[in-house]
């Protein structure tokens, strides 16, 4: 049901996706800077949670659903771009996204939910999976519905893993940020404009 050669290009093709910039691994590069490496996992971890998410609903129709629907397309929309804007104020306000001071420190149920609905409050990512993992599906090798599950499952691990891998290794950089006042803000304010540019473009997304 799995060719090798099918499944090493896939994987390979994800792992292009979970290195690419975007909100969710800069959260888990975040967290990793502020609070250490079991943060980078456990945001990695709600991200990949966020991506099997969308991989649920895809395979059983919601994300077909926001597809043919305008009005579910619309509001779905609305959701995810409002959601991202308004965590790219919060962090541009506070700056605390990354903060090497122990008292600010979050909570981890507080690290979880945010990577989680980063992840999947976004349509962006239920609408690449409706298109990019049924190019891997073949129906005369089995089940579709297992097959989507499958590389969905694989898909979602990878982004976990990449994503902590991601904050794990800027967590080691913390002993050097605790002399870079300056570069600690800069990054604050670079990631608050990373999720409100993400924002804006899912608002700006057209059904297809």
């Amino acid at each position: 049901m799995f060719p090798i050669e099918i499944w090493i290009t896939y994987t390979l093709a994800c792992l292009l996706l979970v290195i690419s910039p975007g909100p969710d691994n800069i959260l888990a590069i975040g967290r990793g800077l502020s609070q250490g490496k079991l943060a980078a996992c456990l945001s990695g971890a709600a991200s990949g949670v966020g991506i099997l998410f969308h991989i649920l609903t895809a395979t059983f129709g919601l994300t077909l659903l926001i597809q043919t629907s305008e009005l579910a397309f619309i509001i779905v929309k609305l959701i995810g771009a409002g959601y991202l804007i308004w965590l790219g104020i919060k962090v541009l306000r506070s700056r605390s996204l990354i903060n090497l001071t122990p008292t600010d420190k979050q909570p981890l149920t507080s690290i979880f939910t945010t990577g989680f609905l980063s992840a999947a409050l976004n349509p962006k990512p239920g609408m690449f999976v409706l298109a990019f993992i049924p190019q891997f599906v073949n129906p005369e090798l089995g089940s579709v519905t297992t097959q989507m599950l499958v590389y969905g499952v694989w898909f979602a691990l990878l982004t976990a893993v990449g994503f902590a891998l991601m904050g794990i290794f800027a967590s080691r950089l913390t002993g050097w940020l605790h002399k870079k006042p300056r570069i600690i803000n800069g990054l604050n304010i670079g990631a608050g404009l990373t999720f409100i540019t993400s924002g804006l473009a899912v608002a700006a997304l057209k059904q297809r």
